[in-house]
């Protein structure tokens, strides 16, 4: 089963999120902390932490582009008391997207754009047994009309997955979107879920790199498969990461990643930050060499 787990880059907030987001949400808590030094971003920060057992991966790395809500975290909430609670949370410092009220699909929902720029769904579950923080992806621009091509192949690719039954609603005719597109579908990749939409309305924001996918593999052969598949603007290629054709930004991860950097003596990081930055897709041999401080 692959881990796959939200990256957010931030200018210089990640700490203070991470902390204002732990102090929100149950089930949260930061798992570890450590400063990457010599990175063209200068020295960054990676806080990796668990929102209502959903892990995330923050980054301090200076200015890019904006958070948008391209990407949103879907909240399922047992009751409207608790929808409430946290919109009233959430809300501080913030703007409401999808003001808190009822809608067909929820009796009570709310989608809000927070004071560190993530969006948030908020949703009353209806009694439906499903995640209770799902990361939602909404295709816009010229990705859209393309979530259900986006999503069977990721199921494909992962060989482990399916659209969830009775969650996927289609986009009808006579509106902004092509018929038969995908207004909403909920799918599970291993024992993880997500949320893909399509969204035609003009929509000034698309994905870009502050806010991406990190997938865990084991072995070398994984790395090049996972590339491969995933991999179309060259360009993008860089320390683990790439771009999909949808513009989507993931990031090729070895497990032992977290491991090093968690565990790590500050020498044995910056050998290990010193190996990784001139790849492109990264070397498992190559890092544990560097990280163990053994010549390559």
């Amino acid at each position: 089963m692959k881990k796959i787990i939200p990256h957010i880059w931030f200018e210089t907030q990640a700490r203070d999120a991470a902390s204002w987001y732990t102090g929100i949400f149950k089930d949260s808590r930061i798992l570890f902390e450590t400063s990457l030094a010599g990175t063209p971003s200068g020295t960054v920060q990676v806080i990796s932490l668990q929102l209502m057992g959903q892990e995330f991966q923050f980054l301090n790395a200076g200015p890019l582009f904006d958070r948008n809500p391209s990407f949103s975290y879907m909240i399922a909430c047992s009751t409207a008391a608790e929808v409430d609670h946290l919109w009233k949370k959430l809300i501080v410092g913030g703007q409401a997207l999808m003001p808190l009220d009822t809608y067909p699909f929820s009796e009570r929902f709310g989608w809000v754009l927070d004071q560190y720029g993530l969006s948030w769904q908020i949703m009353h579950d209806g009694g439906r047994k499903v995640q209770a923080l799902t990361p939602a992806l909404l295709f816009t621009q010229k990705a859209a009309g393309h979530a259900e091509e986006s999503m069977q192949d990721l199921i494909k690719l992962v060989g482990d997955g399916e659209v969830l039954p009775g969650h996927l609603q289609r986009h009808p005719a006579g509106g902004p979107d092509r018929e038969g597109t995908l207004q909403y579908a909920r799918f599970r990749l291993g024992q993880q879920e997500f949320v893909f939409m399509d969204s035609a309305i003009g929509h000034a924001f698309t994905f870009n790199e502050m806010q991406s996918l990190m997938i865990y593999v084991e072995s070398q052969a994984e790395i090049e498969r996972y590339s491969n598949a995933l991999s179309r603007v060259p360009e993008a290629e860089q320390c683990g990461w790439v771009k999909d054709a949808y513009g989507i930004s993931w990031q090729i991860v070895p497990t032992r990643m977290d491991e090093m950097m968690a565990k790590g003596s500050p020498e044995e990081i910056q050998r290990l930050v010193q190996a990784f930055l001139p790849m492109k897709r990264m070397n498992i041999a190559a890092l544990e060499k560097a990280f163990a401080g053994r010549e390559r």
